[in-house]
């Protein structure tokens, strides 16, 4: 009976702090959205960060650049940052977004509404695979993205990369740093002469034909099949994915995008619309981890300066409708 209260009383405490209205809420759980909601609560302000538990490093055993936490696990990292903001009064709620009201009304899947004077996206991006047979199982194991995330650990070693992707001859340019055998794969990627020849000074080697799939054995990538039948050995490859930014809250809200297509922000994360901010990969592809967290360390600063302005401006009406009401009487 007791614990039954207790639960109820408990439930009543989470509704009462979900009706207030916080200062920020911050939409994703990432780098970026733990540093700002970090920030943001040693600033003293009323932050919610609702996260649905979908990390895009979540296949990767180690991240690596992180000054301090080079080689530590994504998901430890994670586990760290939530320790850290709720001993800043930060609340942590589990649960997806649907919509983001221009009144700052954060609407989650199941009705809930959680009330915002500000609020972050950072909802990070998703990477589009193609469609080859292996590509999948050994995501974020022995197939690999960013070099300079991963290829410290794959150096030396034979190395494949699948040109699936236009930015796959860059990757190729840049892995030949990191091993004197990397044997690049077109597959149906039509290559130019320029491209041809920029490979080849490199140093790299050009396999032709269409991959079939992924040579894996006892849990270890063992090579790259081709549809022709041959089968040339490699200890690792990396592949260059469609990345597509989870920006579909910050659409409905009409953020303006840039010419490629990524919603625009200032150097600190504003968008177009007031009272709205990005971080993270869902606004630029590139930022790794480390990165990721400065940008919601840069977006939690100019927030906080936002909100700290309009706090003032208040202020000053309040004490001047104060001293009218007094000279009035």
């Amino acid at each position: 009976m007791l614990k039954a209260m207790n639960d109820k009383g408990e439930g009543a405490q989470q509704r009462a702090a979900i009706d207030e209205v916080h200062d920020v809420v911050v939409v994703g759980a990432g780098a970026a959205g733990l540093n700002a909601a970090l920030f943001l609560g040693r600033a003293r302000r009323k932050v919610a960060v609702i996260d649905a538990g979908e990390p895009r490093n979540a296949p990767a055993s180690h991240m690596h650049g992180f000054l301090s936490r080079d080689g530590l696990p994504p998901a430890t990292l994670l586990e760290l940052g939530r320790a850290e903001i709720t001993r800043y009064g930060v609340r942590l709620i589990q649960g997806r977004v649907e919509q983001i009201d221009h009144g700052y009304n954060v609407r989650m899947v199941g009705g809930q509404v959680i009330k915002a004077r500000r609020v972050l996206v950072a909802t990070g991006l998703r990477d589009e695979l193609p469609d080859i047979p292996g590509v999948r199982e050994r995501w974020g194991k022995d197939l690999l993205h960013c070099p300079y995330c991963h290829a410290y650990e794959v150096r030396d070693q034979p190395l494949a990369v699948l040109g699936t992707h236009p930015g796959a001859v860059h990757q190729a340019l840049l892995l030949r740093a990191w091993s004197d055998d990397v044997v690049f794969f077109p597959h149906t990627l039509e290559l130019t002469a320029q491209d041809r020849e920029r490979l080849e000074a490199r140093g790299l080697r050009v396999v032709e034909g269409e991959i079939e799939r992924l040579v894996v054995d006892g849990d270890r990538l063992r090579g790259i099949e081709l549809t022709d039948g041959r089968d040339v050995p490699r200890a690792a490859a990396f592949l260059f994915p469609r990345m597509v930014p989870r920006d579909e809250l910050l659409t409905h809200l009409g953020c303006a995008k840039d010419d490629n297509g990524w919603v625009a922000t200032d150097r600190t994360g504003r968008t177009s619309v007031a009272g709205v901010w990005a971080a993270g990969n869902v606004i630029d592809p590139r930022a790794q981890v480390v990165t990721a967290a400065g940008m919601g360390s840069a977006a939690a600063f100019a927030m906080n300066t936002d909100l700290l302005d309009e706090d003032v401006d208040r202020a000053v009406e309040q004490r001047r409708a104060a001293a009218s009401t007094t000279v009035r009487g």
